[in-house]
């Protein structure tokens, strides 16, 4: 293990998938989300961001977590 923080990305489920492709569905349940609400924290690669992008109506991003410290005031 290399010991570097991997950028996250938090997604979360905003539409039904009700009457959407299969190909859709299943692009969901990949991502880890099955009901409006979820939200899933994955990997920021490009697989990750080209399945968000084939369901882009259906979810949005909530954050977008980078490898910067947080610093408390």
């Amino acid at each position: 293990m290399t010991g570097n923080p991997v950028a996250r990305i938090v997604v979360e489920q905003i539409r039904s998938p009700i009457g959407r492709p299969a190909v859709q569905r299943a692009t969901l349940v990949g991502l880890g989300l099955n009901r409006i609400g979820r939200r899933s924290s994955l990997e920021d690669t490009a697989a990750v961001r080209g399945m968000i992008a084939k369901v882009a109506h259906l979810v949005r991003i909530v954050e977008e977590a980078r490898d910067q410290p947080r610093i408390s005031r």
